[in-house]
């Protein structure tokens, strides 16, 4: 059996909660996991491969609503090239985080459309604004708060694979 980390179980605790309570309220368990805030993680099973050019409208994004805001997911799959990448686009609450911090075998970059964004740099508080940009890097603590009176927006990109191959 393979290890895994707090965040994984975490995550996994979470999913069945939610997957109880909305069953228990008459949802399937499909519909249950439509309502996750967090993906998993990008080279998933069952990932495609992304080799056709294509336009993804936003009007066309599912959203799902969550009680610190929506997010929207765009695109996961991985590369003719076999680089494993997701992309996702949040609006925050002010005042609230998309989850925990957490840290991950993947990297991901967070573009800032707008508000004002705290970004957790493995304990250290750093901020930007639209057009900045934050780098979450591999097994480093990260997260995420508005720290606006607005709501925030940004994009992230996923760029790797989980994996239990650990670092030397």
């Amino acid at each position: 059996m393979n290890p895994i980390n707090r965040r994984e179980l975490c995550v996994a605790l979470s999913s069945f909660a939610a997957l109880a309570v909305a069953v228990g309220e008459g949802q399937s368990p499909a519909q249950a996991q439509d309502n996750m805030a967090i993906p998993p993680p990008p080279g998933s099973p069952g990932d495609r491969v992304l080799s056709t050019q294509r336009t993804f409208p936003f009007a066309d994004l599912p959203v799902v609503k969550t009680a610190n805001g929506e997010t929207r997911a765009v695109v996961r799959g991985v590369l003719p090239t076999g680089e494993a990448v997701e992309l996702h686009e949040t609006t925050v609450l002010p005042g609230h985080m998309p989850h925990p911090a957490h840290k991950h075998r993947h990297s991901e970059f967070v573009m800032v459309r707008e508000g004002t964004m705290e970004f957790d740099n493995n304990g250290t508080p750093e901020r930007a604004g639209p057009g900045g940009v934050f780098f979450a890097a591999s097994n480093v603590m990260h997260g995420l708060k508005n720290v606006g009176e607005t709501t925030a927006n940004y994009f992230v990109i996923a760029i790797g694979r989980d994996s239990v191959v650990q670092p030397v």
